[in-house]
């Protein structure tokens, strides 16, 4: 088959958990450049249709949902309205989290609400939608971890910021990445592959005391840029990655070489 088939995603279907976020848009925007039909969730409808309106004016088939996956009902709300009006489910890339847990410090409270949204939602919403794709036959899922599922966080990078990397963020994506390969396994013969993706950070206007720290660790010389993860998400969700399953691929610019 020749490269530009095995990479292109036309007449798939493609949600993406969190569409409109900083790693989330990027997403959307590539598989929906690839050929995908694809639909961006966030709490926001608001959001999630204004982002799939603007995609729409430049000829990508992108829709905007809304989705809480704290909240089963929403869950099980988006799975009915993928069934009615977009038939089946060939691609889903669990993206989205939610912040609710700022510092080490910070009270039990909010370190349990994050494992309500980040930890038992998402797998609520990953169960349902590999319940989906199953029955149109298989496909693909793509989890959104973290370098910080892979390594612990370099603290003096925000020295002199109000910057901080809190406990539940790794916690939960290093435990997405070995929720890779268990489901890689149990999804197999419902011919459903699972690959996981942990990027390192991208650009988003961050103080100056940590970009200088972080770029000069970096031997690619910068942080992350909207582009970056567009191939990378592409490559696992067609079937260029056909023989690949339960793989996480840092994405990371070489800081953990």
């Amino acid at each position: 088959m020749n490269v530009n088939d095995l990479l292109s995603l036309k007449q798939k279907v493609a949600l993406v958990s969190g569409g409109v976020g900083r790693y989330g848009l990027p997403i959307v925007e590539g598989l929906a450049e690839a050929g995908a039909t694809v639909i961006a969730t966030s709490r926001s409808l608001a959001k999630s249709q204004a982002v799939a309106t603007r995609l729409q004016g430049t000829g990508l088939l992108v829709h905007g949902r809304a989705l809480d996956q704290a909240d089963h009902q929403s869950v099980l709300a988006l799975r009915r309205e993928i069934e009615d009006h977009f038939g089946r489910l060939d691609v889903f890339v669990n993206n989205a989290v939610a912040w609710p847990m700022k510092r080490y410090d910070d009270p039990l409270t909010a370190w349990a609400e994050s494992m309500s949204i980040n930890s038992t939602g998402m797998f609520d919403l990953l169960r349902e939608m590999a319940q989906l794709i199953a029955r149109g036959g298989g496909g693909t899922i793509v989890n959104i971890s973290s370098m910080f599922g892979v390594f612990g966080p370099d603290f003096s990078n925000y020295t002199g910021t109000e910057m901080d990397c809190a406990p539940d963020y790794p916690f939960q994506k290093g435990g997405m990445i070995a929720l890779t390969k268990y489901l890689a396994r149990k999804l197999a013969p419902q011919k459903i592959r699972v690959n996981c993706i942990s990027p390192g950070g991208i650009y988003n206007h961050h103080p100056e005391p940590f970009l200088s720290r972080y770029v000069s660790k970096v031997p690619l010389g910068r942080m992350a840029n909207h582009d970056d993860i567009k191939g990378v998400v592409v490559f696992f969700a067609s079937a260029a990655s056909s023989y690949v399953t339960g793989e996480n691929l840092v994405m990371d610019g070489g800081l953990h070489a």
